[in-house]
């Protein structure tokens, strides 16, 4: 207790003599006090003695002391006062800054936003624009083709018309003949021999019928879709967007193959791609292409390939298989039901793999950074009845396929109207 008393007089002392040093070193501040009295005006008369008295009287160190800490404190709060002041006002700048700062953003953002608004309802409105363009050229082209259809039917008629009525006429003529009997047994002719010119007229005016009549159905036949297949699919023109995707049910993995399609294509070029199967590593696992008036199977590569010439006819339907086994690497191109070139050794061995793209109409070819559609490639025209089995056919089945019930049987990967196709581009399906 005593030490911390004796602790607190120590530190006291040591408080005094600190503000005496200082109060000696201020001798300006003494001034300041002793020529106030200079500064004061003369006193009443009565009260001299008292003013005098009262403005010689010299302050203590004390007063001297508390009247600086005054000061100090004053000058402390004008600070403290100014310095507010001077915040007050960095405030209201930073915050009309701000203000003007949020306004500008706002306006440039909007600015933007309406800019590329505009842009993508622009691309939106181009992208309509084409697709209705590209669906009423093929409607037109529809049309067209079923207007030929029905001027051939109303021309077959018109011609069945005039056939049947000669044959009512060559009837009718047998009356003549009947009554020129005489005359030719007079010229020495029987009437046995009469029956027969009048028979083999007859027969020369029912061949030719004949002959018009299968003309005509071969010609619809060519402009309708093969027998017993509901559906096609029209590609309209030449075009890197317009193509079919085929989605098997089950992973493409094909130690033999058989594929079978009709077309009818438009126009067929250097390369005019009718399927194609490729992965990342290898985009030409499994093609088949027309090239001018052949066609092409190609398997595990763009140089193995079969080729049968003389055989593409554009306008006109054509089916086409392609086999092939791993096993002694044999292949074969069949052209409406018939054996058109065959081929071994070809990618013996290989398996088609499975995780690739399977497309009609076109190939995803390395033509471009990344892979890419060719316009140059693309099929142009209809196509029907493509199947895939995971086997190699024999001559009877692959013969039945181009028979009249063409799209009857569905092969186990891919069959046609039970796959699913999506459409792309002005690709669409006719009936």
């Amino acid at each position: 207790m005593l030490l911390h008393q004796g602790f607190a007089l120590l530190t006291l002392c040591c408080v005094f003599r600190a503000a005496l040093a200082v109060l000696d070193e201020e001798d300006d501040y003494d001034l300041m006090y002793v020529n106030l009295d200079n500064e004061i005006e003369a006193p009443a008369p009565g009260t001299e003695e008292t003013a005098a008295c009262d403005c010689q009287r010299e302050h203590t160190k004390w007063d001297k002391l508390f009247i600086m800490l005054e000061n100090s404190q004053m000058k402390e709060n004008m600070m403290l006062q100014a310095t507010q002041e001077i915040l007050k006002v960095d405030l209201q700048m930073l915050k009309a800054e701000l203000s003007q700062l949020t306004t500008s953003l706002a306006s440039t953002f909007a600015t933007t936003l309406e800019k590329v608004t505009s842009h993508i309802l622009s691309q939106v409105e181009q992208v309509l624009v084409r697709s209705d363009d590209q669906a009423g050229e093929a409607k037109r082209f529809q049309e067209a083709e079923q207007g030929k259809v029905l001027e051939q039917i109303l021309l077959l008629s018109h011609n069945m018309s005039s056939r049947l009525g000669r044959l009512e006429s060559t009837w009718l003529r047998r009356a003549e003949v009947e009554a020129q009997e005489t005359e030719l047994q007079q010229d020495k002719l029987s009437p046995a021999r009469a029956d027969h010119l009048l028979l083999s007229s007859l027969w020369k005016e029912l061949q030719q019928t004949r002959a018009e009549l299968k003309a005509s159905q071969q010609w619809a036949a060519q402009r309708l879709l093969p027998a017993g297949c509901e559906t096609a699919i029209l590609f309209p023109m030449r075009s890197k967007k317009i193509f079919g995707s085929v989605h098997p049910a089950s992973g493409l993995s094909l130690p033999s193959f058989t594929a079978c399609v009709w077309i009818k294509v438009t126009e067929a070029l250097a390369k005019t791609v009718v399927f194609s199967y490729g992965t990342k590593l290898n985009p030409y696992e499994l093609q088949l292409y027309l090239s001018r008036d052949s066609a092409v199977l190609a398997v595990g590569g763009a140089q193995q390939k079969v080729a049968a010439g003389a055989v593409v006819v554009p306008g006109q339907w054509l089916h086409l298989c392609g086999s092939w086994s791993s096993q002694n690497g044999s292949a074969a191109l069949w052209v409406q039901g018939e054996l058109a070139a065959t081929a071994s050794d070809l990618a013996a061995g290989h398996t088609i793999p499975e995780g690739g793209i399977l497309q009609l109409g076109q190939e995803k070819n390395g033509c471009c950074a990344g892979g890419g559609f060719d316009e140059a490639l693309a099929f142009s025209g209809k196509l029907t009845g493509f199947n895939l089995w995971d086997r190699a056919l024999s001559a009877e089945e692959i013969a039945a396929q181009s028979r009249e019930d063409a799209c009857s049987s569905r092969g186990n990967v891919v069959g046609w109207g039970v796959t699913e196709v999506l459409l792309y581009g002005g690709a669409q399906y006719l009936s």
